[in-house]
């Protein structure tokens, strides 16, 4: 079994999805917000890979379906699948990965491969508790907070010692 932070290649993404979307649905009625088709849709787009997804990249999957919405509609979107958990931004990358934990309260940290593109999430209440720490002993009050860090996930790193994909 591995221990990667990465989804397992393959993995039955399918399932991952509606399990997500069926969560995220729930906790939306339970909150009293309303998951509408736009926000369903955005969100299933999102959830697609394991990859952040730019603004641009959701209105093109939208356009494929026949949708023409206006950019400023698909921020509002995105905007409301961020403030209600189900989506976090990278910001480094400008673009939106899906949060398989919504229901649990947590920061945001990822590990972002380089190669292949993938983001993982990183659900660590140690790191938390660290970085808490180091701000509180610098007396400084955290309003937001990501944590990114880029390098080569262990598939790529796997597929590089083989001399895959070596030019």
């Amino acid at each position: 079994m591995s221990t990667s932070a990465f989804p397992l290649s393959p993995h039955n993404h399918q399932a991952c999805m509606r399990e997500t979307l069926a969560e995220a649905e729930a906790l939306a009625a339970t909150r009293g917000e309303r998951l509408t088709p736009l926000r369903r849709r955005v969100l299933e787009i999102v959830l697609e890979s394991h990859r952040p997804v730019g603004a641009y990249d959701v209105l093109g999957a939208l356009a494929r379906d026949g949708a023409r919405p206006a950019p400023p509609t698909v921020y509002r979107a995105l905007d409301f699948l961020r403030a209600q958990g189900f989506v976090h931004r990278i910001d480094s990358r400008n673009a939106f990965v899906a949060c398989f934990a919504p229901a649990k309260a947590h920061r945001c940290h990822f590990l972002l491969c380089r190669r292949c593109g993938r983001a993982a999430e990183i659900l660590d209440a140690a790191l938390d508790q660290a970085l808490a720490e180091t701000a509180r002993q610098a007396g400084f009050a955290a309003e937001r907070e990501t944590v990114e860090i880029a390098g080569l996930c262990a598939d790529c790193r796997e597929d590089a010692s083989a001399g895959v994909g070596a030019a």
